[in-house]
Protein backbone atom coordinates (compact mmCIF):
# COMPACT_ATOMS: atom_id res chain seq x y z
CA UNK A 1 0.00 0.00 0.00
CA UNK A 2 3.16 1.96 -0.12
CA UNK A 3 1.64 4.11 -3.21
CA UNK A 4 -1.70 4.38 -1.24
CA UNK A 5 0.14 5.92 2.06
CA UNK A 6 -1.39 9.54 1.65
CA UNK A 7 -5.04 8.11 0.93
CA UNK A 8 -4.05 5.56 4.17
CA UNK A 9 -3.12 9.12 6.40
CA UNK A 10 -6.36 10.34 5.49
CA UNK A 11 -8.59 7.77 7.62
CA UNK A 12 -9.49 5.35 5.04
CA UNK A 13 -10.59 1.75 5.51
CA UNK A 14 -8.14 -0.92 3.96
CA UNK A 15 -11.59 -1.92 1.63
CA UNK A 16 -11.31 1.31 0.13
CA UNK A 17 -7.72 1.31 -0.38
CA UNK A 18 -8.12 -1.79 -2.01
CA UNK A 19 -11.08 0.02 -4.46
CA UNK A 20 -8.59 3.12 -5.04
CA UNK A 21 -5.50 0.53 -5.59
CA UNK A 22 -8.06 -1.49 -7.94
CA UNK A 23 -8.57 1.63 -9.98
CA UNK A 24 -4.99 3.41 -9.77
CA UNK A 25 -5.32 5.84 -8.15
CA UNK A 26 -1.67 6.70 -6.57
CA UNK A 27 -2.76 9.82 -4.74
CA UNK A 28 -5.40 12.30 -3.44
CA UNK A 29 -6.02 15.12 -5.77
CA UNK A 30 -5.75 18.32 -3.84
CA UNK A 31 -9.46 18.60 -3.40
CA UNK A 32 -9.67 15.25 -1.77
CA UNK A 33 -6.82 15.74 0.76
CA UNK A 34 -8.61 18.67 1.82
CA UNK A 35 -12.55 17.12 1.92
CA UNK A 36 -12.00 13.44 2.83
CA UNK A 37 -10.52 13.95 6.40
CA UNK A 38 -13.72 16.77 7.05
CA UNK A 39 -15.93 14.16 6.31
CA UNK A 40 -14.45 11.12 8.18
CA UNK A 41 -13.81 13.12 11.22
CA UNK A 42 -15.93 16.40 11.74
CA UNK A 43 -19.74 16.86 11.49
CA UNK A 44 -19.41 20.21 9.05
CA UNK A 45 -20.71 20.62 5.77
CA UNK A 46 -19.04 21.63 3.05
CA UNK A 47 -18.89 24.37 -0.16
CA UNK A 48 -16.13 23.23 -2.38
CA UNK A 49 -15.59 25.51 -5.76
CA UNK A 50 -13.79 23.24 -7.91
CA UNK A 51 -13.84 22.53 -11.72
CA UNK A 52 -14.92 19.21 -13.13
CA UNK A 53 -11.60 17.29 -13.47
CA UNK A 54 -10.05 17.40 -10.19
CA UNK A 55 -11.79 14.18 -8.20
CA UNK A 56 -14.75 15.83 -6.48
CA UNK A 57 -16.62 12.89 -7.30
CA UNK A 58 -14.43 10.83 -5.32
CA UNK A 59 -13.60 13.23 -3.02
CA UNK A 60 -17.46 13.23 -1.68
CA UNK A 61 -17.62 9.09 -2.75
CA UNK A 62 -15.39 7.76 -0.91
CA UNK A 63 -15.79 9.33 2.54
CA UNK A 64 -20.20 9.17 2.17
CA UNK A 65 -18.95 5.40 1.47
CA UNK A 66 -16.84 4.92 4.52
CA UNK A 67 -19.54 6.26 6.79
CA UNK A 68 -22.42 3.88 5.09
CA UNK A 69 -24.18 1.10 6.71
CA UNK A 70 -24.91 -2.09 5.16
CA UNK A 71 -28.24 -3.52 4.05
CA UNK A 72 -29.99 -0.71 5.84
CA UNK A 73 -32.62 -0.92 2.90
CA UNK A 74 -33.19 2.97 3.38
CA UNK A 75 -31.80 5.58 0.99
CA UNK A 76 -28.68 6.97 3.18
CA UNK A 77 -27.01 9.67 0.41
CA UNK A 78 -29.09 11.53 -2.29
CA UNK A 79 -26.76 13.60 -4.92
CA UNK A 80 -28.08 15.98 -7.25
CA UNK A 81 -27.12 16.27 -10.10
CA UNK A 82 -28.06 18.74 -13.49
CA UNK A 83 -28.03 16.11 -16.08
CA UNK A 84 -28.53 12.63 -17.32
CA UNK A 85 -25.45 12.05 -18.26
CA UNK A 86 -23.90 13.40 -15.21
CA UNK A 87 -26.14 10.82 -12.90
CA UNK A 88 -24.60 8.03 -14.83
CA UNK A 89 -21.16 9.14 -14.78
CA UNK A 90 -20.98 9.75 -11.02
CA UNK A 91 -23.14 6.95 -9.68
CA UNK A 92 -20.09 4.32 -11.64
CA UNK A 93 -17.58 5.87 -10.11
CA UNK A 94 -19.26 5.57 -6.90
CA UNK A 95 -19.79 1.60 -7.50
CA UNK A 96 -16.19 1.39 -8.53
CA UNK A 97 -15.27 3.18 -5.21
CA UNK A 98 -17.58 0.74 -2.93
CA UNK A 99 -15.04 -1.84 -3.04
CA UNK A 100 -15.98 -5.10 -1.01
CA UNK A 101 -18.84 -3.21 0.85
CA UNK A 102 -22.74 -3.92 0.33
CA UNK A 103 -23.81 -0.60 -1.35
CA UNK A 104 -26.74 -0.32 -3.89
CA UNK A 105 -26.14 2.99 -5.83
CA UNK A 106 -29.16 4.30 -8.48
CA UNK A 107 -29.09 6.74 -11.02
CA UNK A 108 -32.36 8.09 -11.51
CA UNK A 109 -33.37 10.59 -14.77
CA UNK A 110 -35.68 11.15 -17.20
CA UNK A 111 -35.76 9.39 -20.15
CA UNK A 112 -35.32 6.09 -18.09
CA UNK A 113 -37.98 3.74 -17.60
CA UNK A 114 -40.04 4.87 -14.47
CA UNK A 115 -41.42 0.83 -13.53
CA UNK A 116 -37.48 0.01 -13.37
CA UNK A 117 -36.78 2.67 -10.95
CA UNK A 118 -40.15 2.07 -8.91
CA UNK A 119 -38.79 -1.70 -8.69
CA UNK A 120 -35.28 -0.52 -7.74
CA UNK A 121 -36.80 2.25 -4.81
CA UNK A 122 -38.95 -1.21 -3.06
CA UNK A 123 -35.72 -3.36 -3.19
CA UNK A 124 -34.37 -0.87 -1.22
CA UNK A 125 -30.91 1.37 -2.21
CA UNK A 126 -28.36 3.18 -0.32
CA UNK A 127 -27.27 6.31 -2.50
CA UNK A 128 -29.59 7.73 -5.21
CA UNK A 129 -28.03 10.07 -8.02
CA UNK A 130 -30.37 11.82 -9.52
CA UNK A 131 -32.07 15.12 -11.77
CA UNK A 132 -33.76 17.47 -10.04
CA UNK A 133 -36.72 16.59 -12.50
CA UNK A 134 -36.83 13.23 -11.76
CA UNK A 135 -36.35 13.56 -7.64
CA UNK A 136 -39.30 15.49 -7.41
CA UNK A 137 -41.52 13.14 -9.51
CA UNK A 138 -40.69 10.07 -7.09
CA UNK A 139 -41.30 12.34 -4.05
CA UNK A 140 -44.57 13.17 -5.45
CA UNK A 141 -45.39 9.73 -6.41
CA UNK A 142 -44.14 8.75 -2.23
CA UNK A 143 -41.69 6.32 -4.09
CA UNK A 144 -38.39 8.03 -2.53
CA UNK A 145 -38.53 8.93 1.57
CA UNK A 146 -35.30 11.27 2.27
CA UNK A 147 -36.61 11.70 5.45
CA UNK A 148 -33.58 9.32 6.88
CA UNK A 149 -30.39 10.49 4.33
CA UNK A 150 -27.19 11.64 6.10
CA UNK A 151 -25.83 12.68 3.03
CA UNK A 152 -27.20 15.69 0.86
CA UNK A 153 -24.42 16.31 -2.11
CA UNK A 154 -24.89 19.04 -4.79
CA UNK A 155 -22.97 18.71 -7.33
CA UNK A 156 -22.63 21.09 -10.43
CA UNK A 157 -24.79 23.65 -8.42
CA UNK A 158 -23.80 26.79 -10.77
CA UNK A 159 -24.60 24.43 -13.84
CA UNK A 160 -28.16 23.46 -11.30
CA UNK A 161 -28.67 27.29 -11.46
CA UNK A 162 -28.38 27.65 -15.34
CA UNK A 163 -30.49 24.99 -16.38
CA UNK A 164 -33.32 26.87 -13.89
CA UNK A 165 -33.49 23.97 -11.46
CA UNK A 166 -32.69 25.61 -8.69
CA UNK A 167 -36.15 26.15 -7.04
CA UNK A 168 -36.50 22.15 -7.97
CA UNK A 169 -33.64 21.88 -5.66
CA UNK A 170 -35.02 23.96 -3.13
CA UNK A 171 -38.12 21.77 -3.04
CA UNK A 172 -36.69 18.78 -2.61
CA UNK A 173 -34.46 20.54 0.45
CA UNK A 174 -37.87 20.48 2.41
CA UNK A 175 -38.01 16.58 1.98
CA UNK A 176 -34.90 15.43 3.77
CA UNK A 177 -33.92 14.94 6.95
CA UNK A 178 -32.85 18.22 9.05
CA UNK A 179 -29.31 16.18 10.57
CA UNK A 180 -28.28 15.87 7.54
CA UNK A 181 -24.64 16.52 6.55
CA UNK A 182 -24.70 18.66 3.59
CA UNK A 183 -21.92 18.98 0.33
CA UNK A 184 -22.21 21.73 -2.44
CA UNK A 185 -19.61 21.59 -4.71
CA UNK A 186 -19.71 24.22 -7.53
CA UNK A 187 -17.18 25.51 -10.36
CA UNK A 188 -18.14 29.44 -9.81
CA UNK A 189 -20.21 30.93 -7.07
CA UNK A 190 -22.87 33.02 -7.87
CA UNK A 191 -25.15 34.60 -5.19
CA UNK A 192 -27.93 32.28 -5.77
CA UNK A 193 -25.40 29.19 -4.63
CA UNK A 194 -24.19 31.92 -1.97
CA UNK A 195 -27.90 31.98 -1.00
CA UNK A 196 -28.48 28.02 -1.11
CA UNK A 197 -25.79 27.08 1.58
CA UNK A 198 -26.21 30.45 3.76
CA UNK A 199 -29.90 29.05 4.05
CA UNK A 200 -29.77 25.35 4.15
CA UNK A 201 -26.21 24.62 5.56
CA UNK A 202 -25.41 24.91 9.17
CA UNK A 203 -21.71 25.10 10.31
CA UNK A 204 -19.95 24.95 6.78
CA UNK A 205 -16.40 25.22 5.78
CA UNK A 206 -15.64 26.53 2.38
CA UNK A 207 -12.77 24.71 0.01
CA UNK A 208 -10.91 26.12 -2.86
CA UNK A 209 -9.13 24.26 -5.39
CA UNK A 210 -6.98 26.73 -7.93
CA UNK A 211 -8.26 26.68 -11.07
CA UNK A 212 -5.83 24.81 -13.70
CA UNK A 213 -4.77 27.44 -16.74
CA UNK A 214 -5.96 24.99 -19.86
CA UNK A 215 -5.24 25.93 -23.58
CA UNK A 216 -6.57 24.52 -27.30
CA UNK A 217 -3.84 26.26 -29.21
CA UNK A 218 -1.91 23.09 -30.22
CA UNK A 219 -5.58 21.36 -31.14
CA UNK A 220 -7.02 21.98 -34.88
CA UNK A 221 -10.69 20.96 -33.43
CA UNK A 222 -13.65 20.41 -35.67
CA UNK A 223 -17.29 19.20 -35.28
CA UNK A 224 -19.48 16.81 -37.64
CA UNK A 225 -23.24 16.49 -37.53
CA UNK A 226 -24.20 13.25 -37.43
CA UNK A 227 -27.37 11.47 -36.23
CA UNK A 228 -27.22 9.14 -33.34
CA UNK A 229 -27.58 6.29 -35.28
CA UNK A 230 -24.79 6.68 -37.25
CA UNK A 231 -22.00 8.06 -35.25
CA UNK A 232 -19.93 4.85 -35.16
CA UNK A 233 -20.22 4.94 -39.57
CA UNK A 234 -19.12 8.17 -39.18
CA UNK A 235 -16.25 7.24 -36.86
CA UNK A 236 -14.86 4.48 -38.95
CA UNK A 237 -14.67 7.00 -41.66
CA UNK A 238 -12.51 9.67 -39.65
CA UNK A 239 -10.53 6.84 -39.11
CA UNK A 240 -10.04 5.79 -42.32
CA UNK A 241 -8.84 9.17 -43.71
CA UNK A 242 -5.97 8.78 -41.76
CA UNK A 243 -2.81 7.91 -42.81
CA UNK A 244 -1.79 7.58 -39.33
CA UNK A 245 -4.27 7.42 -36.67
CA UNK A 246 -3.21 7.04 -33.12
CA UNK A 247 -5.87 8.50 -31.33
CA UNK A 248 -8.17 8.10 -27.84
CA UNK A 249 -12.00 7.88 -28.76
CA UNK A 250 -14.06 9.24 -25.61
CA UNK A 251 -17.54 7.66 -24.75
CA UNK A 252 -20.31 8.35 -21.70
CA UNK A 253 -20.26 5.38 -20.27
CA UNK A 254 -18.34 1.94 -19.81
CA UNK A 255 -21.32 -0.16 -21.55
CA UNK A 256 -20.53 2.51 -24.36
CA UNK A 257 -17.07 1.93 -24.01
CA UNK A 258 -17.16 -1.78 -24.49
CA UNK A 259 -19.62 -1.16 -27.02
CA UNK A 260 -18.00 0.78 -29.65
CA UNK A 261 -14.34 -1.35 -28.63
CA UNK A 262 -15.91 -4.51 -29.75
CA UNK A 263 -17.53 -2.88 -32.93
CA UNK A 264 -14.33 -1.71 -33.44
CA UNK A 265 -12.40 -4.25 -33.37
CA UNK A 266 -15.03 -6.74 -35.11
CA UNK A 267 -14.36 -4.37 -38.19
CA UNK A 268 -10.53 -5.29 -38.00
CA UNK A 269 -9.30 -2.05 -36.38
CA UNK A 270 -6.43 -2.43 -33.53
CA UNK A 271 -8.30 -1.48 -30.90
CA UNK A 272 -8.93 -1.44 -27.39
CA UNK A 273 -11.47 -0.68 -24.26
CA UNK A 274 -10.44 1.49 -20.70
CA UNK A 275 -13.03 1.84 -18.53
CA UNK A 276 -13.27 1.77 -14.34
CA UNK A 277 -14.54 -1.58 -13.95
CA UNK A 278 -11.33 -3.09 -15.24
CA UNK A 279 -7.86 -4.28 -12.84
CA UNK A 280 -5.26 -2.34 -12.31
CA UNK A 281 -3.05 -5.02 -13.84
CA UNK A 282 -5.69 -4.86 -17.00
CA UNK A 283 -5.53 -1.04 -16.96
CA UNK A 284 -1.47 -1.16 -16.85
CA UNK A 285 -1.77 -3.79 -19.42
CA UNK A 286 -3.44 -2.09 -21.90
CA UNK A 287 -2.33 1.02 -21.44
CA UNK A 288 0.82 -0.24 -22.16
CA UNK A 289 0.21 -1.86 -25.58
CA UNK A 290 -1.68 1.31 -26.87
CA UNK A 291 2.11 3.41 -25.45
CA UNK A 292 3.83 0.69 -27.53
CA UNK A 293 1.46 0.96 -30.10
CA UNK A 294 0.26 -2.59 -30.56
CA UNK A 295 -3.05 -0.92 -31.05
CA UNK A 296 -3.44 2.61 -32.78
CA UNK A 297 -7.14 3.38 -30.97
CA UNK A 298 -8.28 3.21 -27.11
CA UNK A 299 -11.77 3.61 -26.62
CA UNK A 300 -12.11 5.09 -22.24
CA UNK A 301 -14.61 7.17 -20.21
CA UNK A 302 -13.20 10.28 -18.69
CA UNK A 303 -12.76 8.86 -15.23
CA UNK A 304 -10.75 5.94 -16.95
CA UNK A 305 -8.40 8.00 -19.11
CA UNK A 306 -7.61 10.56 -16.07
CA UNK A 307 -3.89 9.91 -14.95
CA UNK A 308 -2.60 8.68 -18.49
CA UNK A 309 0.34 10.04 -19.69
CA UNK A 310 0.46 9.34 -23.75
CA UNK A 311 2.45 11.71 -26.08
CA UNK A 312 2.37 12.40 -29.71
CA UNK A 313 -1.71 10.91 -29.71
CA UNK A 314 -2.89 12.04 -33.60
CA UNK A 315 -6.51 12.32 -32.17
CA UNK A 316 -8.82 12.80 -29.69
CA UNK A 317 -12.74 11.80 -30.97
CA UNK A 318 -15.28 12.72 -28.87
CA UNK A 319 -17.55 10.16 -29.37
CA UNK A 320 -20.20 11.40 -27.06
CA UNK A 321 -19.76 15.19 -25.70
CA UNK A 322 -18.68 16.00 -22.71
CA UNK A 323 -20.07 17.02 -19.41
CA UNK A 324 -18.73 20.74 -19.47
CA UNK A 325 -16.01 22.97 -21.06
CA UNK A 326 -13.16 21.87 -18.66
CA UNK A 327 -14.01 18.05 -19.44
CA UNK A 328 -13.86 19.27 -23.17
CA UNK A 329 -10.51 21.10 -22.71
CA UNK A 330 -9.16 18.31 -20.75
CA UNK A 331 -9.96 16.00 -23.44
CA UNK A 332 -8.58 17.20 -26.26
CA UNK A 333 -5.09 18.84 -24.54
CA UNK A 334 -4.32 15.18 -24.75
CA UNK A 335 -3.51 15.98 -28.54
CA UNK A 336 -0.92 19.30 -29.43
CA UNK A 337 1.63 18.32 -27.07
CA UNK A 338 5.88 18.49 -27.73
CA UNK A 339 4.83 21.42 -30.18
CA UNK A 340 2.96 18.83 -32.50
CA UNK A 341 -0.41 20.38 -33.72
CA UNK A 342 -3.18 17.45 -32.87
CA UNK A 343 -6.87 17.20 -33.75
CA UNK A 344 -9.69 16.86 -31.88
CA UNK A 345 -12.99 15.95 -33.85
CA UNK A 346 -16.74 15.80 -31.92
CA UNK A 347 -19.68 14.15 -33.41
CA UNK A 348 -22.72 15.88 -32.79
CA UNK A 349 -26.21 15.19 -32.70
CA UNK A 350 -28.72 17.60 -32.61
CA UNK A 351 -29.85 17.29 -29.23
CA UNK A 352 -26.28 17.88 -28.42
CA UNK A 353 -25.98 20.90 -30.38
CA UNK A 354 -26.83 23.71 -27.54
CA UNK A 355 -24.41 21.94 -25.27
CA UNK A 356 -21.41 22.54 -28.09
CA UNK A 357 -22.06 25.83 -28.34
CA UNK A 358 -22.46 26.25 -24.75
CA UNK A 359 -18.67 24.56 -24.81
CA UNK A 360 -17.27 26.91 -27.53
CA UNK A 361 -18.48 30.13 -26.13
CA UNK A 362 -17.70 29.50 -22.43
CA UNK A 363 -14.24 27.57 -23.78
CA UNK A 364 -13.67 30.38 -25.37
CA UNK A 365 -12.73 27.78 -28.93
CA UNK A 366 -12.80 27.64 -32.07
CA UNK A 367 -14.76 23.95 -33.25
CA UNK A 368 -15.41 24.49 -36.62
CA UNK A 369 -17.77 22.60 -38.74
CA UNK A 370 -16.56 20.21 -41.32
CA UNK A 371 -18.60 18.18 -43.86
CA UNK A 372 -18.04 14.47 -43.41
CA UNK A 373 -16.31 12.31 -45.88
CA UNK A 374 -18.53 10.43 -47.97
CA UNK A 375 -17.61 6.63 -49.10
CA UNK A 376 -16.49 7.36 -52.39
CA UNK A 377 -13.45 9.95 -50.44
CA UNK A 378 -12.60 7.05 -48.44
CA UNK A 379 -11.92 4.92 -50.91
CA UNK A 380 -10.15 7.52 -52.76
CA UNK A 381 -7.80 8.15 -50.29
CA UNK A 382 -7.02 4.96 -49.65
CA UNK A 383 -6.21 3.93 -53.18
CA UNK A 384 -3.96 7.05 -53.01
CA UNK A 385 -2.35 5.50 -49.71
CA UNK A 386 -1.75 2.32 -51.51
CA UNK A 387 -0.18 3.99 -55.13
CA UNK A 388 2.37 5.51 -52.61
CA UNK A 389 3.27 2.37 -50.86
CA UNK A 390 3.83 0.23 -54.54
CA UNK A 391 6.14 3.36 -55.13
CA UNK A 392 7.86 3.23 -52.36
CA UNK A 393 8.71 -0.11 -52.83
CA UNK A 394 9.55 0.17 -56.08
CA UNK A 395 12.23 3.29 -55.48
CA UNK A 396 13.53 0.72 -52.39
CA UNK A 397 14.24 -1.64 -55.03
CA UNK A 398 14.20 -4.05 -52.81
CA UNK A 399 12.22 -6.79 -55.15
CA UNK A 400 14.85 -9.00 -56.49
CA UNK A 401 12.97 -12.52 -55.29
CA UNK A 402 10.17 -11.47 -57.24
CA UNK A 403 11.65 -10.62 -60.61
CA UNK A 404 11.43 -14.04 -61.91
CA UNK A 405 7.48 -14.45 -61.09
CA UNK A 406 7.09 -11.25 -62.48
CA UNK A 407 8.51 -12.32 -65.59
CA UNK A 408 6.46 -15.21 -65.90
CA UNK A 409 3.68 -13.83 -65.31
CA UNK A 410 4.15 -10.78 -68.17
CA UNK A 411 4.71 -13.18 -70.59
CA UNK A 412 1.24 -14.62 -70.48
CA UNK A 413 -0.85 -11.29 -69.85
CA UNK A 414 -1.24 -7.27 -69.95
CA UNK A 415 1.39 -5.67 -67.15
CA UNK A 416 -1.92 -3.39 -66.35
CA UNK A 417 -4.01 -6.74 -66.17
CA UNK A 418 -1.46 -8.40 -63.94
CA UNK A 419 -1.23 -5.26 -62.14
CA UNK A 420 -5.14 -4.89 -61.45
CA UNK A 421 -5.22 -8.96 -60.47
CA UNK A 422 -2.35 -8.23 -57.76
CA UNK A 423 -4.18 -5.43 -56.32
CA UNK A 424 -7.24 -6.69 -56.31
CA UNK A 425 -5.90 -9.70 -54.37
CA UNK A 426 -4.23 -7.51 -51.78
CA UNK A 427 -6.94 -4.93 -51.31
CA UNK A 428 -10.34 -6.29 -52.11
CA UNK A 429 -11.26 -6.07 -48.84
CA UNK A 430 -9.80 -2.80 -47.91
CA UNK A 431 -11.27 -1.14 -51.01
CA UNK A 432 -15.03 -2.62 -51.01
CA UNK A 433 -17.75 0.23 -50.87
CA UNK A 434 -19.81 -2.21 -49.03
CA UNK A 435 -17.38 -2.07 -46.10
CA UNK A 436 -19.39 1.57 -45.17
CA UNK A 437 -23.09 2.03 -45.39
CA UNK A 438 -24.75 5.60 -46.35
CA UNK A 439 -25.21 8.08 -44.04
CA UNK A 440 -28.57 10.65 -43.34
CA UNK A 441 -27.99 14.35 -43.32
CA UNK A 442 -28.45 15.60 -40.13
CA UNK A 443 -28.17 19.42 -39.47
CA UNK A 444 -27.44 20.75 -35.73
CA UNK A 445 -28.36 24.28 -37.27
CA UNK A 446 -30.85 23.86 -39.39
CA UNK A 447 -33.08 20.84 -38.63
CA UNK A 448 -32.60 20.62 -34.31
CA UNK A 449 -35.35 22.08 -32.49
CA UNK A 450 -35.45 23.36 -28.58
CA UNK A 451 -38.91 23.62 -26.74
CA UNK A 452 -38.66 26.61 -24.16
CA UNK A 453 -40.99 27.07 -21.36
CA UNK A 454 -42.46 30.86 -20.37
CA UNK A 455 -43.71 31.86 -17.11
CA UNK A 456 -46.26 34.12 -18.61
CA UNK A 457 -49.85 33.08 -19.72
CA UNK A 458 -52.91 34.58 -20.55
CA UNK A 459 -53.74 35.70 -17.04
CA UNK A 460 -50.77 37.95 -18.03
CA UNK A 461 -52.91 38.91 -21.22
CA UNK A 462 -50.86 36.94 -23.35
CA UNK A 463 -51.64 35.45 -27.12
CA UNK A 464 -49.93 34.16 -29.24
CA UNK A 465 -48.78 37.06 -30.98
CA UNK A 466 -48.43 39.37 -28.10
CA UNK A 467 -45.79 36.52 -26.87
CA UNK A 468 -44.01 36.29 -30.16
CA UNK A 469 -44.09 40.32 -30.16
CA UNK A 470 -42.68 40.35 -26.59
CA UNK A 471 -39.82 37.91 -27.28
CA UNK A 472 -38.60 39.53 -30.33
CA UNK A 473 -38.65 42.61 -28.80
CA UNK A 474 -36.26 41.36 -25.39
CA UNK A 475 -34.03 38.97 -27.54
CA UNK A 476 -34.05 40.32 -31.63
CA UNK A 477 -35.14 36.67 -32.47
CA UNK A 478 -37.39 37.34 -35.94
CA UNK A 479 -40.77 36.32 -35.15
CA UNK A 480 -40.68 34.12 -37.90
CA UNK A 481 -37.65 31.75 -35.74
CA UNK A 482 -40.68 31.09 -32.81
CA UNK A 483 -42.85 28.50 -33.84
CA UNK A 484 -45.47 26.25 -32.07
CA UNK A 485 -46.86 28.74 -29.62
CA UNK A 486 -48.97 27.45 -26.82
CA UNK A 487 -50.67 30.06 -24.65
CA UNK A 488 -52.22 28.19 -21.73
CA UNK A 489 -54.05 30.45 -18.50
CA UNK A 490 -50.34 30.59 -15.76
CA UNK A 491 -47.77 29.63 -18.60
CA UNK A 492 -46.12 28.92 -22.32
CA UNK A 493 -44.45 26.89 -24.56
CA UNK A 494 -42.65 28.22 -27.47
CA UNK A 495 -40.11 25.93 -30.08
CA UNK A 496 -37.35 27.75 -32.00
CA UNK A 497 -34.18 26.55 -33.53
CA UNK A 498 -31.16 25.51 -30.91
CA UNK A 499 -29.39 28.56 -32.23
CA UNK A 500 -32.08 30.95 -31.73
CA UNK A 501 -32.82 29.09 -28.07
CA UNK A 502 -29.30 29.83 -27.02
CA UNK A 503 -29.95 33.44 -27.57
CA UNK A 504 -33.00 33.91 -25.76
CA UNK A 505 -32.11 31.75 -23.04
CA UNK A 506 -28.89 33.57 -21.94
CA UNK A 507 -30.97 36.85 -22.57
CA UNK A 508 -33.23 36.09 -20.25
CA UNK A 509 -30.93 34.93 -18.06
CA UNK A 510 -29.10 37.79 -17.85
CA UNK A 511 -32.14 39.69 -17.10
CA UNK A 512 -32.92 37.93 -14.31
CA UNK A 513 -29.92 38.13 -12.50
CA UNK A 514 -29.42 34.30 -10.20
CA UNK A 515 -33.43 34.56 -9.92
CA UNK A 516 -35.35 31.85 -11.67
CA UNK A 517 -35.26 33.63 -15.36
CA UNK A 518 -38.64 33.84 -17.36
CA UNK A 519 -37.82 31.49 -19.91
CA UNK A 520 -36.21 28.55 -19.62
CA UNK A 521 -35.77 24.78 -21.37
CA UNK A 522 -38.59 22.87 -21.21
CA UNK A 523 -38.70 20.05 -18.67
CA UNK A 524 -40.54 17.94 -20.98
CA UNK A 525 -37.45 18.12 -22.82
CA UNK A 526 -34.65 18.35 -19.67
CA UNK A 527 -33.78 15.41 -17.09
Amino acid sequence: MEKLERFKVLGLSESTLKALKKKGFKEPTPIQEKTIPILLKEEKDIVGQAQTGTGKTAAFGIPIIEKMEENSKVVQALILVPTRELAIQVSEEINSLRGDKKVQVLPVYGGQSIDQQLRRLKKGVDVVVGTPGRILDHIGRKSLNLKNISFLVLDEADEMLNMGFIDDVEEILKSTSAEKRMLLFSATMPEAIVRIAKKYMRNYEIITVKREQLTTSLTDQIYFEVSALDKFEALCRIIDMEEEFYGLIFCRTKVDVDKIANRLIDRGYEADALHGDMSQHQREKIVHKFKKRKINILVATDVAARGIDINNLTHVINYALPQDPDSYVHRIGRTGRAGKEGTAITLVTPEESRRLFFIKKVAKTNIRKERLPGIEDVIKTKKTRIKAEIETIVQSGDTDNYIEMAQELLEKNKPEKVLAALLKHLFHDDLDERNYNEIREASVENKGKTKLFVALGKTDGMTPKKLVNFIQQETNVPNKQIKDVKVLDKFSFITVPFKEAEVILGNFKRKNRGRRPLVVKSKAKRC
